[in-house]
């Protein structure tokens, strides 16, 4: 197997100011048939799809409540046709990565770590480190199970990374949890990586702090436009209550239940 990767990402955070929110880059990853369509749409209509088209690449826009904090989010729901062969379209851009395989499934297991080799070798010594969260779905299919739990938490220490086992078809709570996990993360790396604030002392005055705007940080990046993408955006009602309804508009295809 061979991979591909472009040019070193670069990420520069900047000062938010406080009416806008912080951005957030979540890109879902995993062989076919794993179930990341439906964790990505679950986690922004509520709903669960049984059927859509698995060779088309979308990408989601959305704005979350996180601890209190609005974000952004933008999630890439991938289609890679033949594993992490061609990623350099998404490594630059994702400021988290969901790795997901079926628990029913050793095959997608065994591609989940194709993923998270291709990720970890490219996100090693970039500062910040994008979060990598290893998903395992499709737990309501328990009678079915190949893959045991220890073995995704063991698969997860190696890599270093947070693990999680959701269903996509009956839990909402817990594929939203995942999401504003990698949202946490992300926030944590960041002010890891934050310069330290310079201070101003003066004599018998107290200490001031000249960076007095917001400590929401940002990291922009460039959408990527694969041939196959689709930007949709989605206004959630949990970041605007007292906005319109949430709206979302789907490939044709979708049947949501």
């Amino acid at each position: 197997m061979s991979l591909m990767f472009g040019k070193a990402r670069t990420c520069n955070i900047v000062t938010v100011p406080e009416h806008e929110p912080a951005e957030c880059n979540v890109v879902v990853l995993g062989v076919m048939g794993v179930g990341k369509s439906a964790l990505t749409v679950k986690f922004l209509t509520k709903r669960f799809i049984s059927e859509y088209d698995p060779n088309l690449e979308d990408t989601y826009s959305t704005e979350e409540i996180v601890d209190q904090q609005p974000v952004h989010v933008r999630v890439m729901d991938t289609a890679d046709q033949h594993g992490p062969v061609n990623c350099e379209r998404y490594l630059g851009w994702a400021s988290a990565f969901l790795i997901v395989y079926s628990i029913e499934s050793q095959r997608s297991f065994e591609g989940c770590q194709q993923y998270l080799e291709a990720v970890t070798l490219y996100t090693k010594g970039l500062q910040p480190e994008a979060p990598v969260l290893l998903i395992g779905n499709k737990v309501d299919m328990e009678r079915y199970r190949q893959v045991s739990k220890t073995d995704g938490s063991a698969l997860a220490s190696r890599y270093g990374c947070l693990f999680f086992e959701v269903s996509a078809c009956l839990d909402f709570l817990s594929v939203q949890h995942i999401f504003h996990e990698a949202i946490r993360e992300v926030r944590r790396e960041t002010e890891r990586n934050m310069p330290m604030r310079p201070l101003f002392i003066a004599e018998d005055k107290p200490v001031i702090n000249l960076s007095s705007a917001p400590s929401l940080t940002a990291c922009y990046k460039e959408l990527p436009a694969p041939a196959t993408a689709k930007l949709v955006t989605v206004k959630s009602s949990r970041a605007q209550s007292k906005r319109r309804a949430p709206t979302l508009t789907l490939l044709k295809g979708f049947k949501i239940f």
